[in-house]
């Protein structure tokens, strides 16, 4: 086995590993809930713009975008604006491998690939400062509730031109929010992609830590993504291209990143 080939093994079995390893989850845990009351999400940045996010689900999401190669990416939830600047800085980075493997000079603004940001409440200092970024380019955003009939129907509208679409759920935590969101949205989630529902660790975390919000414990991401899951395996459900929709909870993902505020949601259509 050649060296490439041996190192790439060794990360697979030290997934495997982590994947085993109980005590190992357990203190990563324990690290999510002692972070999350410090606020330690809110420390980092993308580009210049604050990123809301854990650097562990930012790796993943990178990553994820290199695999599955998506010209579209859909964002729910937008706040400061760093994740759709990430986002589309990935994409960006697509487009410049591409146009490297073919011999040909990058027009930036001639990509094809987008991140579409939704948010109730886009506010306009976020809105200058999104808009006057140098990716700014890749970037569409609409403003209202992700739930309202209209606001879904513009999405599903936008979306009919792309062929590789990766879905992000990061808004309203709330198991009947985001039971909506999934049920509006998933079903644009292409084949091989990957729908990701956020903030499933509320879950997992004390029942006093969200006494000041809507969600808690059993009214949250990860109650609604797993009735979701389960409505998948009882109902004819279709996803945009007319396929029935088969989405599976990708575990060697979380373990390899190990602390994640997305438990159980990466989401990938396996069909």
């Amino acid at each position: 086995m050649n060296q490439v080939l041996a190192f790439k093994q060794e990360a697979e079995d030290n997934i495997t590993a982590l994947f085993e390893d109980k005590k190992l989850q357990d203190f990563a845990m324990e690290f999510l809930k002692e972070s999350g009351l410090k606020k330690y999400s809110y420390n980092f940045t993308a580009l210049g713009r604050p990123i809301i996010q854990y650097p562990q689900d930012m790796v993943a999401m990178q990553e994820l975008i290199w695999s599955v190669r998506p010209d579209l990416i859909i964002e729910m939830g937008v706040a400061h604006g760093g994740s759709l600047i990430a986002n589309a800085a990935a994409l960006a980075q697509l487009d410049y491998c591409d146009a490297v493997e073919r011999g040909e000079t990058l027009d930036p603004k001639a990509s094809k690939r987008k991140v579409l940001g939704v948010d109730i409440d886009i506010r306009q200092h976020n809105r200058e400062e999104i808009e006057k970024h140098p990716m700014a380019h890749h970037i569409d955003m609409i403003e209202g509730s992700s739930i309202d009939p209209d606001i879904i129907a513009q999405v599903q509208t936008y979306a009919k031109d792309y062929s590789t679409i990766l879905v992000s759920l990061d808004s309203n935590h709330t198991h009947e929010h985001v039971m909506a969101e999934l049920e509006a949205y998933a079903p644009l989630t292409s084949v091989g992609s990957y729908c990701i529902v956020y903030d499933g660790s509320i879950e997992d975390m004390p029942s006093d830590m969200f006494d000041n919000r809507p969600w808690g414990k059993g009214n949250n991401p990860k109650t609604a993504l797993h009735e979701y899951l389960k409505r998948l395996e009882s109902e004819d459900i279709k996803a945009a291209d007319g396929q029935k929709l088969k989405l599976e909870i990708d575990k060697r993902l979380e373990s390899k990143i190990l602390i994640t505020v997305a438990s159980d949601g990466y989401l990938k259509r396996v069909a």
